[in-house]
């Protein structure tokens, strides 16, 4: 059923961005959902259709959101076994393997992780996403294993959505990247933007595009004669912006191993473990896990943690990195 926020601008509230303002009057819409409603020409301001989220108000403008019934998306399902953590009512945790893609998209339409959970359950999906991505809530990239949250319903999905806009999800990585970072540990804030050469990468900017912030910390080091000079990182996402972590990481000058994006040219590795080299360059996946992801619970308002060991191929490598240190 087609729902609508209608109110009219007060003393307080005047030069506040539209988007900005309906997300502080009805907090149960998110505000990139009210962003995308507005582009889709559903916002009228005084009862004109307005198409800018940046609009300013002010005070009598007669504000009116329309919010369509959720289209029901038409996917075919996936027979590909989740590896699910965690299910009630409400969500679903799912530990993602690497090489599947989260939703369609160009160029693969039927073999992602939304067609799977329509193969799984498709009768319990939050609906007010894009009606490719039924109960999509975030992402992580196709080479990126790890932790992800489904929503179940539409309340669900709204709430998880608040949650991670207000950056109060726990998400924590691991990688393995090249080189040592200086400092050992720090936070990296920056903007990410996309990238003006190639509009499939995205990089780091002065002054354009979204704040981004990582917080990350050097666990180990590994560096003798035999091997390549690598480091075991831990990363704590404080936003969650498009390839966030690999862009942060090339920006310090240290790219993931496995990264087919994001690579600085290295150095022929001369005289290096055989074995290692081989892991390496066969590795076909960057080195980066989703381990750890925490949120509140929308309906319990119980916190729930979880945490993903590193799959098998990523441990093979850090086994014999251990095995070769002198």
């Amino acid at each position: 059923m087609e729902k609508s926020i209608n109110f009219i601008v007060e003393e307080e509230e005047k030069n506040l961005r539209v988007d900005v303002l309906i997300n502080k009057r009805d907090e149960i819409i998110s505000r990139t959902r009210v962003k995308n409603l507005i582009l889709k020409e559903k916002l009228k301001l005084n009862n004109e259709i307005i198409k800018s989220p940046s609009k300013k108000v002010s005070i009598g403008d007669v504000v009116n959101l329309t919010i369509p019934e959720p289209e029901i998306a038409s996917l075919k399902p996936y027979d590909f076994k989740l590896n699910i953590v965690y299910e009630d009512s409400d969500l679903l945790v799912i530990d993602k393997p690497s090489g599947i893609i989260m939703h369609p998209g160009a160029g693969n339409y039927d073999k992602t992780i939304v067609n799977a959970l329509m193969h799984y359950n498709k009768e319990s999906l939050s609906t007010i996403g894009d009606e490719l991505r039924p109960g999509i809530v975030h992402r992580i990239d196709k080479n990126t294993s790890g932790l992800v949250v489904v929503a179940k319903n539409n309340e669900t999905h709204e709430n998880l959505s608040k949650q991670f806009s207000k950056h109060t999800i726990i998400r924590e990585y691991q990688l393995l990247i090249w080189g040592k970072l200086r400092p050992s540990f720090g936070r990296i804030e920056t903007f990410i933007t996309r990238s003006s050469k190639n509009r499939q990468l995205m990089e780091v900017s002065s002054s354009k595009g979204k704040k981004a912030v990582t917080n990350y910390k050097t666990i180990e080091i590994f560096e003798n004669k035999k091997i390549p000079t690598l480091s075991l990182v831990e990363c704590k996402l404080e936003t969650g912006r498009t390839h966030q972590i690999r862009v942060h990481m090339n920006y310090k000058g240290n790219s993931l191993v496995g990264d087919d994006k994001y690579k600085k040219k290295y150095k022929k590795l001369k005289n290096v473990n055989f074995d290692i080299q081989n892991s390496i360059t066969n590795l076909d996946r960057q080195f980066l896990h989703a381990k750890t992801l925490g949120f509140v619970h929308p309906r319990t308002q119980k916190e729930l943690i979880f945490t993903s060991i590193l799959p098998q191929e990523l441990n093979n490598i850090l086994k014999m990195l251990r095995n070769t240190e002198e």
